[in-house]
């Protein structure tokens, strides 16, 4: 929790940017795994915890800009919930800590919405559809369209641009994440099983005193993009692919990625694939630079994967009319970055369209709609580069029965690598108002030597 001061100011910000009406903040509940008193970990909705701070269930909050009112709802502890979770201080106590100085009980909030211009944000779980049915009489399938736009945007572009207290936290998160990807360089070896490698990394962010902050990728089977099986044995000769980050107390987010040989060092044809990688992602990072659209750095990302491909004769033609039609995709089929904060996909429940592209429409070629940041980037921006290379075995058969790209795609060299798998390495960077900055205080090893320095450490 930041200062009172912090969530005083950004919600004076909000009123500014809004203009009118009532604004409506749902926080999250506590979600039962299998019944109502074994619940899953909680997490706060992070607009909730972005204006108001308070990570608690049971609350919703409002600011009436017209009237001039900020208020938090929720119930006070009873012994019950005393008994069961300790000593806890009213709700009126907890309100004044952000600054709020009206609290009213959570009964009292159909009442206070009732007959208002309301503005709320889209709905990602169903406890606030609920909420919403109860409060607005709004049918759930209806509630994504009656979002409100000047509500969304406002809070985008707030939450876009992050201070020099965000950004504190997310190097926090960063570094914390760098020793999971160490650990996992450290204890990679041939017969060691993926769920040990989740379970080590998992620890560490849990020691830093937050929890990580997607569920974890560690996978010897890097060509599927969001693998959670952990269900492989690595072998020699694999690589195996960690995407993991750390969370913070405070819930800002880390997310870096690492492909480590399995046997130490990656053979012949892994350390090509790698470079190729590598280089696309140093690529990326030279082009970072306020007013340059992030599109456009994915997109040389992009050539810069072709280029290689077809240096070692698995694309051929013209490089950029390759990229132009989508043909990278075969390898590239995903995007180059995301927004990060105190979501690691930041904010991506307020839409994509939001967040990551101004309110512009996206791309429907495949690999390009994949894009979740297209927009011009902006000094506080925070966000991160991970290009890939994957070869998956599917997509190679559908697109040569198909006959797609036969003027850039080498099918029958390509075919040499169905059993490939896949790589990508991760950083997380913030915009300055003169370049850009790599995050975290601690560097998470890039190259293969690095790596295999770091493998060699105790």
């Amino acid at each position: 929790m930041f200062s009172k001061e912090t969530y005083i100011q950004r919600r004076r910000q909000l009123k500014e940017r809004v203009g009118s009406g009532l604004l409506l903040f749902l926080g999250n509940d506590h979600a039962p795994m299998n019944y109502a008193d074994n619940t899953y970990s909680f997490r706060q909705d992070s607009t909730f915890l972005y204006y108001f701070g308070l990570d608690h269930d049971g609350l919703a909050a409002v600011i009436d800009v017209d009237g001039d009112r900020e208020i938090i709802f929720g119930n006070d502890p009873t012994i019950d919930d005393i008994v069961w979770m300790g000593t806890q201080p009213p709700l009126s106590e907890k309100a004044e800590r952000v600054g709020i100085s009206e609290t009213l009980p959570l009964s009292r909030l159909a009442g206070f919405v009732k007959g208002k211009q309301v503005h709320y944000l889209p709905p990602y779980r169903g406890e606030h559809q609920v909420k919403l049915q109860e409060l607005l009489g709004i049918a759930p399938a209806a509630q994504a369209a009656g979002a409100s736009i000047p509500f969304i945007r406002a809070v985008v572009d707030m939450r876009n641009h992050k201070t020099a207290e965000e950004i504190a936290e997310i190097e926090q998160a960063v570094d914390i994440s760098v020793e999971m990807h160490l650990a996992m360089m450290r204890m990679v070896r041939p017969g060691i099983h993926e769920a040990e490698v989740r379970a080590a990394v998992t620890a560490i962010a849990q020691r830093g005193g937050g929890d990580i902050s997607f569920p974890v990728i560690a996978t010897t089977h890097g060509q599927t993009l969001h693998n959670h099986g952990y269900i492989h044995t690595a072998q020699a000769g694999d690589m195996f692919l960690l995407d993991a980050g750390a969370e913070v107390a405070s819930h800002y987010c880390g997310d870096l990625s690492s492909t480590y040989p399995v046997s130490g060092t990656f053979d012949e044809r892994q350390r090509v694939i790698f470079d190729i990688c590598l280089n696309a992602h140093r690529t990326a990072v030279a082009a970072l630079a306020p007013g340059v659209p992030f599109r456009d750095v994915h997109l040389k990302a992009c050539t810069a994967i072709a280029e290689g491909m077809k240096s070692i004769g698995l694309m051929k033609g013209d490089v950029d009319e390759a990229v132009q039609a989508g043909a990278h995709a075969m390898f590239f089929p995903c995007g180059l970055g995301h927004m990060m904060g105190l979501d690691v996909h930041d904010m991506e429940n307020l839409g994509e369209v939001w967040v990551g592209y101004d309110g512009q429409p996206k791309s429907t070629l495949f690999g390009i709609k994949s894009l979740r940041l297209a927009r011009p980037l902006e000094p506080g921006f925070v966000f991160t580069i991970e290009p890939g290379i994957y070869f998956i075995p599917e997509l190679i058969d559908r697109w040569r029965a198909e006959g797609r790209f036969t003027d850039f795609l080498c099918y029958d060299a390509i075919d040499k690598f169905r059993d490939f798998g896949g790589l990508r390495n991760e950083e997380d960077y913030l915009i300055t108002p003169d370049g850009c900055r790599r995050l975290g205080t601690k560097y998470k090893p890039m190259t293969p030597d690095e790596m295999a320095a770091a493998a060699s450490l105790e």
